[in-house]
């Protein structure tokens, strides 16, 4: 079965002007659609018919909708489509100048694919893997001419990803890595020249996070729907971890791990037992319509409820009655909760170690509720009748008469503690006692005071207004009707509430802080630089920021308390801190804050 088309002309001042993808899957479908975009002359070769069939019809489909949104002319579309020829066998790809291999996560299916590219291909023909996690070592040493193999990892879907990791062995010459980097430069990705080791940048630190995450869930800790809402909210990525387990394919996952595992000895990326469970039992993610979620049909991305959805919760309306809420502590935080409380139509005490310091934590919410006015997202009314029903305190005495008391002073228990005991002092009973902490322990709060039933954490996420989650903290103390309440106010001031038990780092610090610590070990490890790891996760892994982006502004001795108390808890040899972060702790080198951290930054 062929396509054949016209050479064109210009193609020989091209990197690589033909290309032959072997693997007509996803993944290698968009990689054939970038190459056929940016003028390549692209052999597509699988053994199935149908793939075949199926990857030219997505190209059809992919350059019609490009021509609807005028991003292709039809002829240009027309010329597209000319560049790509599918092929059953590998001899298609004898005039080569580029052999990129996307066949399943199998060694002994990529070494066959090698192995019989050596007796067709040219001898200066360069042959890349697009494995994430088998070595590209060993590839190449088992090949005729190991300087021409490397390693080629797009992610997925590859039209949209910007990034690209040009992976080298020891063996590989120079000359094919900076071709191949320039053919990615070429195509508009963005490459990143990394050594062989599984998983690479990218993967190597996502797939220990996901692991994590699947191993939070297989534990009971939390659901999958709040393990999944908690970082996308939390840390504003694109999908929650046990959804893109399912997306990439369960069994791709602990494929990774397992080579990630076997190369580390470190217990974090051991496979978690559900993947292995889920795995065996065909239940892969998308493809196969189940994995940690159920879903319409095989290859569908429509979630569909089964028997672990969570049913409506029976707590709902059982709270106590909040009417009035009072704030306690005077920085970014407070005056943070203060506002979206006030917003939400709540009497807000904001009281602070003096009256000057609550009048200037009010002042700051001023300042931020004029911003919203000047965007247009709050009305000049609204904005009055907010700052109408906040009052600032000098004296937690003013707490006396609110319903919900809402502690967001620092990070230090023995401070914490200390304010727990005034608060039980002077608030009424029945008042629901909260503490924002984020990695301290809640049960050890609500034991400073004579009712630690009415504790419960109420974590939310820096800037307070703009952030959605709140991690909804819940002692062996906490009673039924306190966890209704602060459940009931989360839907009242518009945040989703994700339920957890009280442990060390709850969800989003538990998962967020080992990938950033990790990243750091990897800098440490001088495996990548940090503008490369940073890049690798934006455009590899669609997050925000970087890891050391995300480290220098939460600052590097919050990060490093939070991972010793991670590392503390859990006994874990692989959540000790990286030596580095302490290093640099030690320095006095704690991000945005003091100028200096992993980066520079301009004093204000």
């Amino acid at each position: 079965m062929d396509r054949t088309s016209t050479p064109d002309p210009a193609a020989s001042a091209l990197t690589l002007p033909t290309v032959a993808v072997v693997g007509l899957g996803t993944m290698g479908t968009g990689i054939a659609e970038v190459l056929a975009r940016a003028g390549r002359e692209v052999i597509g070769i699988d053994i199935s018919d149908d793939a075949a069939r199926q990857a030219v019809a997505g190209l059809e489909s992919s350059t019609a909708r490009a021509v609807s949104r005028e991003r292709l002319t039809e002829q240009e579309r027309q010329d597209v489509l000319a560049r790509f020829r599918t092929h059953s066998g590998l001899r298609a790809a004898a005039g080569a100048d580029l052999v990129i291999e996307v066949v399943p996560e199998d060694y002994a299916a990529k070494h066959e694919v090698f192995t019989a590219l050596d007796g067709i291909v040219r001898p200066d023909t360069i042959l890349a893997t697009g494995t994430n996690a088998l070595s590209v070592t060993r590839l190449a040493a088992d090949s005729a001419r190991p300087e021409r193999v490397l390693g080629m990892h797009f992610f997925n879907p590859a039209p949209a990803m910007k990034l690209v990791e040009v992976v080298s062995s020891v063996l590989t010459a120079p000359a094919a890595i900076a071709a191949v980097t320039a053919l990615a430069q070429e195509l508009g990705k963005e490459p990143v020249a990394v050594g062989d080791r599984p998983g690479f940048v990218a993967d190597g630190l996502l797939f220990g996070y996901l692991n994590q995450a699947a191993a939070m869930y297989e534990s009971k800790y939390a659901t999958r729907e709040d393990i999944d809402a908690a970082m996308k909210l939390g840390c504003g990525l694109p999908m929650g971890p046990l959804a893109l387990l399912d997306l990439i394919g369960i069994d791709t996952a602990r494929t990774v791990l397992e080579a990630m595992y076997a190369e580390s000895s470190d217990r974090l990326h051991a496979p978690a037992p559900v993947l292995g469970q889920l795995a065996a039992a065909g239940l892969t993610g998308r493809k196969a319509g189940r994995g940690f979620y159920s879903y319409a049909e095989a290859g569908s991305a429509t979630v569909v409820p089964d028997d672990r959805t969570p049913a409506p919760d029976p707590a709902a309306g059982a709270g106590r009655t909040v009417s009035s809420v009072g704030v306690a502590g005077s920085g970014t935080m407070a005056s943070g909760i203060a506002e979206v409380f006030a917003k939400a139509g709540y009497d807000v005490v904001l009281a602070a170690r003096s009256q000057e310091k609550a009048d200037k934590a009010k002042a700051r919410i001023t300042k931020s509720l004029d911003r919203s006015v000047t965007k247009g997202r709050l009305t000049a009314e609204a904005r009055d009748e907010a700052l109408g029903r906040i009052t600032p305190a000098g004296s937690l005495d003013a707490f006396a008469d609110v319903d919900l008391a809402v502690e967001a002073v620092a990070e230090d228990l023995a401070v914490k503690q200390q304010l727990f005991g005034a608060l039980d002092k002077v608030c009424k009973p029945g008042a629901v006692l909260a503490t924002t902490t984020s990695s301290l322990p809640v049960v050890a709060c609500a034991r400073a005071t004579s009712r630690p039933q009415d504790v419960v954490g109420m974590h939310f996420f820096n800037p307070a207004p703009a952030m959605k989650l709140v991690e909804v903290v819940r002692t062996v103390l906490t009673a039924d009707d306190v966890h209704a309440t602060v459940r009931e106010v989360c839907g009242r001031i518009r945040k989703h509430p994700v339920d957890c038990g009280d442990r060390a780092g709850f969800i989003v610090n538990a998962l967020l802080f080992p990938y950033l610590n990790n990243a750091v070990k990897m800098v440490q490890e001088h495996y990548a630089t940090l503008d490369d790891i940073d890049a690798a996760m934006r455009l590899g892994g669609g997050y925000p920021m970087g890891p050391f982006q995300l480290l220098d502004v939460v600052g590097l001795d919050v990060s490093l308390a939070i991972q010793r108390v991670l590392h503390s808890e859990f006994r874990e040899p692989g959540l000790a801190p990286a030596p580095l972060l302490e290093h640099l702790v030690a320095a006095g080198c704690l991000g945005v804050k003091t100028g200096r951290g992993f980066r520079e930054y301009a004093r204000a």
